[in-house]
């Protein structure tokens, strides 16, 4: 790193990618910090910079192996830092990088789990450590039990005409215990401190109000007169229930909310489709299907502006997938259950050709390449009208 770039950095002052330790910072500090840095987005650590933004240096000469000690003792699972050394005004100051984790969660030695809030660190709540668990694939949010919750909350017809349908026999000819038997190896009921709960995507795919239990679930919907959200309004709805009514009457809303184009040739009205329906639900589906539940507070959003639908869902992007690899067919089940029942109601399949197919028939249509995008804590699909008629 330059000197000058260094410098406009601590000027700069901390925040939530840059933090500034003295040379005397205790190992188990130093360790919290790394460990907050690596499950969150990374960032850089100056060693020999006061909180203030004054550069008081390093004498250590074997800081590089202190520093590598803690992060191969103090972090688990240990990582492997970028060491740099850059002097300014005689004075050495280090630049250790830490790169976003690939194996998170990240702990201290003391079982701790940090993560980077604004220019400070902080132990993680109980979502946000879900959500680092399940970004290691190693917790699938979909399957975990909602407290408080009961058979009751599922609504049985829908899951006896599920299984009568798919599996060929009826629910209602078993008895109580091997119906419940059933719906625990199904992972549609979980068992929480001796109790039967629902679990999350049992309520999602069979429950009766999700939404009581789930607040999350649901779409919200706008429709602007314009290209910008500070436009007028045109329709605003919620549409809440079990997600494979919620794609229904969504993709009907959507329908009726576009404003289909037609000319008239030879006394024949031909109609041209902005957004072929085999792309809108696609779209539909997989932002229900692949959203991060384990987010609260935050349904799904869906703009409908003049030149274009932008499809957001809350969570980033799970694991090692990216956008880049999406458009080629790479994908990951962040909610393999919802999957798997989504595919069986012939909601979806599970060869990853949603995005290429969603790509194929946008640039068919609009010449335009649909925009996939990470913003804060949202995913963004956004398809696009063709430029002549905006």
């Amino acid at each position: 790193m330059l000197i000058n770039e260094l410098l406009d950095i601590i000027n700069g002052g901390e925040n939530f990618y840059i933090e500034f330790k003295e040379e005397k910072v205790k190992p188990k500090d130093l360790g919290e910090e790394i460990v907050a840095f690596a499950n969150s987005e990374g960032g850089t650590i100056l060693i020999g910079v006061s909180d203030d933004g004054k550069v008081t240096g390093i004498t250590d000469k074997r800081i590089e192996e202190t520093i590598m000690n803690i992060c191969r003792n103090n972090v688990i699972p240990n990582i492997i830092p970028n060491f740099e050394y850059v002097t300014i005004e005689d004075k050495k100051v280090v630049i250790l990088g830490i790169q976003k984790g690939l194996s998170k969660p990240y702990s201290t030695v003391d079982n701790k789990y940090y993560i980077r809030v604004g220019t400070t660190k902080r132990i993680a709540s109980r979502e946000e450590l879900l959500r680092l668990f399940e970004g290691n694939g190693s917790l699938h949010y979909d399957i975990s039990p909602v407290p408080n919750t009961s058979i009751r909350d599922l609504n049985i017809d829908v899951i006896r005409e599920y299984y009568f349908k798919y599996n060929s026999f009826d629910l209602y000819d078993e008895e109580k215990e091997q119906v419940e038997r059933l719906l625990i190896n199904a992972d549609i009921l979980k068992d929480l401190n001796g109790e039967k709960v629902c679990s999350v995507g049992g309520l999602l795919i069979f429950g009766k109000m999700p939404s009581n239990s789930l607040p999350q679930n649901g779409i919200s919907f706008a429709h602007f007169n314009g290209n910008d959200i500070s436009d007028e309004l045109i329709d605003k709805k919620v549409i809440e229930g079990r997600i494979q009514e919620i794609a229904e009457s969504t993709l009907t809303i959507i329908k009726n909310n576009i404003l289909t184009p037609s000319t008239i040739k030879d006394l024949k009205r031909t109609e041209k489709e902005d957004y072929p329906l085999i792309v809108l639900r696609e779209a539909l589906v997989n932002t229900l299907v692949h959203r991060n539940y384990s987010i609260y507070g935050s349904k799904i959003r869906i703009f409908m502006f003049n030149d274009r639908i932008e499809f957001r869902s809350p969570g980033r992007l799970p694991n090692t997938v990216t956008t880049e690899k999406m458009k080629v067919g790479v994908s990951f089940a962040r909610n393999p259950f919802l999957v798997k029942y989504m595919e069986n109601m012939r909601f979806i399949d599970q060869l990853g050709r949603g995005i290429p197919m969603i790509i194929k028939n946008m640039m068919s249509i609009s010449n335009i390449e649909p925009k996939l995008q990470e913003l804060g804590e949202e995913f963004i699909l956004t398809i696009y009208k063709s430029k002549s008629k905006f």
